[in-house]
């Protein structure tokens, strides 16, 4: 989902997050091109009403915040409330922040609302649904070895995307220079800055995990390594700016068998890596790509 949905979330839980360990998962296709259907698809009211109706976030944050979900005022339709208070919040009039502060208790009201309705439907789910967790013996994993294992079987993912790879190849190199300049203008940069903005504000131990870009996929669209560095660069660059934990798997951009299809889910040797990565970081190791 895309770092806006995200972003949405960590201020709704707010205090709930000081101190706690989560991880992130970003696409590089929905960070750097954050795509209009994903933020629909993924919008959640009672997330985004938690959000600005709450205390987690300071009122510049959420102003910057508020100009970015205006842009797609089709998840908003369903509360007239929460469009008024967003565009309250996106203006710099002292005026408006008045009304704001006068529209906090409806605020406060409709979210309690919001979350008995979403209590009630989670009590439904679990009396008629859910079944029982069975309880498992937790032991070490030898992670080599399984990645060793995975690694010397060709899967099904694999057979898939290399099929999926017979496309007309372009000259190396030669959309590069359009790749960086979508690359570095894309609003993507934006939303996924005000999410460590406000992990940071909320005092959470993030990590960020990103997938690789699908370099093989790539190549054959004429934009190379060297342009697909950029990503890597900024994403690292924006981690180190707030102090937060980042793997990046880069090491995988022309591995054909990370990704299922090129696209922004992973195969089994994938999910090995990233499972590897959570493991590590949970139990106070240092994660690996």
């Amino acid at each position: 989902m895309p770092p806006l949905i995200i972003l949405q979330k960590v201020g709704a839980l707010g205090p709930a997050l000081r101190g706690k360990k989560l991880a992130i998962s970003l696409s590089p296709g929905l960070t750097a091109h954050p795509g209009r259907k994903a933020y629909e698809g993924n919008f959640s009211l009672i997330a985004a009403s938690e959000m600005v109706f709450g205390t987690a976030l300071d009122f510049e944050l959420k102003r910057e915040i508020a100009s970015r979900m205006l842009e797609c005022p089709s998840t908003l339709e369903k509360s007239p409330l929460l469009e008024f208070a967003l565009r309250r919040l996106a203006s710099n009039r002292w005026l408006d922040r008045v009304v704001f502060c006068a529209l906090w208790p409806i605020g406060k009201a409709q979210n309690a609302i919001l979350e008995m309705q979403d209590h009630f439907a989670a009590f439904n789910y679990i009396r008629y649904k859910s079944k029982p967790a069975s309880r498992r013996h937790l032991e070490i994993i030898d992670w080599p070895k399984l990645i060793a294992k995975l690694s010397a079987l060709k899967t099904t993912d694999e057979d898939k995307t290399k099929k999926s790879s017979s496309l007309d190849q372009l000259a190396p190199g030669s959309r590069d220079a359009a790749f960086r300049k979508d690359m570095n203008a894309s609003p993507g940069w934006i939303d996924l800055e005000l999410l460590l903005r406000a992990l940071a504000r909320v005092h959470a131990r993030p990590l960020l995990l990103s997938m690789p870009i699908a370099g093989d996929f790539y190549d054959q669209r004429g934009i190379s390594r060297s342009a697909r560095e950029n990503y890597y660069v900024k994403l690292r660059a924006l981690a180190q700016r707030y102090h937060f934990a980042l793997v990046e798997f880069k090491g995988h951009d022309e591995d054909s068998a990370f990704l299922y299809l090129h696209k922004s889910h992973l195969t089994a040797k994938g999910w090995i890596y990233y499972d590897r990565a959570l493991d590590d970081f949970f139990h106070g190791r240092v994660p690996k790509g």
